[in-house]
């Protein structure tokens, strides 16, 4: 998506979005009309390069889109959430990111059109991450070869995916790629009001919105909601990019601190003069740097050659089993 273009869809005639640097956000706009326009953002991108292709599919009963590309394997999987607040995008909107990342990456993008709030508040959008990844072990690709991503609230919703993943003792993805991560959808960090001059596209005003709308009554600290809250442990590897203009700068480097104190291997970058998921961006020079380091992370995070088809069915089974007899025993118990 063109930054030029993103900047005027936060312009106050058609969405309620101050000009300039400082964004006055108008809560009044109903999500649908944000979305609407933020579809046809989507729309009007450049169009994709030849040697890349997109199908749409159904993971379980979630819709959503392979996007594949010239250096695609077929073992290797980036299963990526978008950003949008839990109320704006699909993969329309993400698919320009997803297939840089994926050349990158030499991997195959499975880009999620999970349901959104107002309509469908949490945990709607986790349970359609879950169901999807169980998809995706079924149809054979081994949790060795899938890497976690997304950007904003897509991040935080890849984190909270692995922590119920890992709480459910199911086997989780080899890697996660976290961009401009929003994990605190209690809006404690610091950087949300520091910050707020030099973002020209995410206010607290806004995140506010989004985080009711989301939340629906729900305590905005549970750790499925805002995975900042949640135990690190056991974690797989993690690599968290953002800017240092963002207001969702501290929840990045909170969450690095986190994970880092939980033992988890965790590595963080926090980009010189750069905005919310500036990746996104192709204009600005940084961009694909930062989309090539993040192609490198998933290349040496997960599996060089294909797994047997039947193992991750195996290791799935497996960990069914194991789930029910937990369940049982605690029942019995």
């Amino acid at each position: 998506m063109r930054l030029k273009s993103l900047k005027e869809l936060f312009s106050p005639g058609p969405v309620g979005l101050g000009r300039g640097k400082s964004v006055r956000f108008d809560p009044t706009i109903p999500p649908k009309v944000l979305r609407k326009r933020y579809e046809k953002l989507g729309r009007a991108e450049k169009p994709l390069s030849s040697d890349v292709t997109t199908s749409p599919i159904h993971a379980g009963n979630v819709t959503a889109e392979w996007v594949q590309t010239a250096t695609s394997r077929t073992h290797r999987v980036v299963l990526y959430l978008h950003g949008g607040g839990y109320i704006l995008g699909s993969p329309a909107t993400h698919r320009g990111l997803v297939s840089r990342m994926c050349l990158a990456a030499g991997a195959r993008g499975l880009l999620l059109d999970y349901r959104l709030a107002p309509e469908h508040p949490f945990p709607a959008a986790l349970q359609d991450t879950l169901e999807a990844y169980r998809w995706l072990l079924g149809t054979g690709i081994h949790p060795q070869g899938i890497a976690f991503a997304g950007d904003a609230s897509g991040a935080g919703l890849a984190l909270a995916a692995t922590l119920a993943l890992r709480d459910e003792r199911l086997p989780l993805p080899s890697a996660l790629v976290l961009i401009s991560p929003w994990v605190d959808l209690s809006l404690s960090g610091w950087s949300l009001l520091l910050n707020a001059k030099t973002d020209p596209i995410n206010s607290l005003e806004f995140l506010a919105l989004c985080a009711r709308h989301y939340l629906n009554g729900e305590n905005p600290t549970n750790p499925l909601a805002s995975p900042l809250y949640g135990d690190f442990r056991g974690l797989p590897p993690m690599l968290v990019h953002v800017g240092n203009q963002e207001v969702l700068k501290d929840d990045a480097k909170r969450l690095a601190h986190r994970a880092d104190q939980a033992g988890v291997d965790v590595s963080i970058e926090v980009w010189d003069q750069q905005l919310h998921a500036f990746h996104a961006y192709p204009e600005i020079s940084e961009s694909q740097g930062a989309i090539d380091r993040i192609g490198s992370f998933i290349r040496t995070r997960t599996a060089a050659d294909p797994v047997p088809l039947t193992a991750a069915r195996a290791l799935l089974k497996a960990a069914e089993e194991q789930k029910a007899k937990d369940k049982a025993g605690s029942g019995e118990a």
